[in-house]
């Protein structure tokens, strides 16, 4: 039986590992570039179910981006509704085939009765991008992300394209990266569920006697940079718009060395401001996703249906 300690206003939790989720791989199909994204990765299996890979043409990078999306069960004969959408973000390293399994999950989920339906959006964000855009122009993944790809999947799909049906989520680079949207931009996500995503202060990292060295060789000399993509300053400039606006659930194993110091820090940081949120440890866990979402499989989507009730999205 392995532990999750729930540190919160909520009590102590005990459950059991269900199953491990299966990985989906993925064959790049287009030119790489001198960091290594692969703007489009097509599945090499059969993706969940109603889960579709597709692609968008981005004006900032003049290229076709590839996404995965899943559509709920009523999604083709009701025409008339609208759902809300977790936009999942990949860890270092991955594309937008790489969680996807997490739609099979929320699939599993809708048809037992334990969620309501839901659109779940699969953007790619590059292998090391940390979904923040580089100083020098050449991947712009935060502009892409919030600039082009959400509104492109409010005009597409029938989204509740506003802050109280819009949620995010990721894991590790994944979980950094929604950490810092989030952070960046409260007015867009009602919902924030951070999973093993380091929390770096990135104004400390600033050092350009390590110009090499990430995060310097990706934002940059210039100082602000640092400053304007730091999720504990981004969290004090956006306070009111955070406080009792944004619900956040905060999630990473014990055994994950190199991801628990920072979320602890955040965790404290988020204690500090009085912002309200749930945060849990799970005892005897590494840096390991599907055994994550695994272990938590009857509760996983729970915070954002929540958030989302909260909010009046969905009854």
């Amino acid at each position: 039986m392995t532990k999750i300690r729930l540190i919160s206003k909520v009590k102590c939790l005990v459950i059991p590992l269900l199953f491990t989720l299966f990985f989906l791989q993925a064959e790049a199909v287009v030119r790489k570039n001198s960091v290594g994204i692969v703007w489009v990765n097509l599945p090499t299996k059969e993706l969940p179910n109603r889960g579709t890979h597709t692609t968008y043409k981005s004006s900032l990078v003049d290229e076709e981006i590839g996404y995965c999306i899943y559509l709920p069960p009523s999604y083709s004969s009701k025409s008339e509704k609208r759902y809300p959408v977790i936009y999942n973000l990949h860890g270092n390293g991955g594309n937008e085939l790489r969680t996807i399994d997490s739609a099979a999950l929320l699939h599993e989920g809708i048809l037992d009765g334990r969620w309501p339906e839901m659109i779940m959006v699969f953007p790619n964000g590059g292998h090391s991008t940390f979904y923040k855009d580089s100083y020098d122009g050449k991947f712009p993944m935060e502009s892409i992300f919030i600039k082009e790809f959400i509104p492109m999947i409010d005009k597409t799909y029938r989204t509740i394209s506003e802050k109280a049906g819009r949620c995010i989520e990721g894991f590790s680079m994944g979980g950094r990266g929604a950490v810092r949207l989030a952070m960046k931009y409260p007015e867009m996500f009602c919902s924030l569920f951070c999973q093993a995503g380091n929390v770096p202060r990135t104004a400390e990292k600033y050092d350009m006697s390590n110009k090499e060295e990430h995060p310097n060789s990706y934002l940059g000399p210039d100082k602000q940079n640092y400053i304007d993509n730091d999720p504990f300053l981004l969290l004090k400039k956006n306070i009111y718009k955070i406080r009792g606006k944004m619900r956040i659930m905060i999630a990473c194993g014990t055994k994950d060395k190199g991801h628990m110091p920072t979320i602890r820090e955040f965790h404290q940081s988020l204690l500090e401001n009085k912002v309200d949120h749930t945060y849990l440890e799970i005892e005897g866990l590494a840096h390991q996703r599907t055994k994550m979402m695994g272990m938590m499989s009857q509760t996983w989507f729970d915070y954002h249906v929540d958030s989302l009730r909260k909010t009046k999205a969905i009854k």
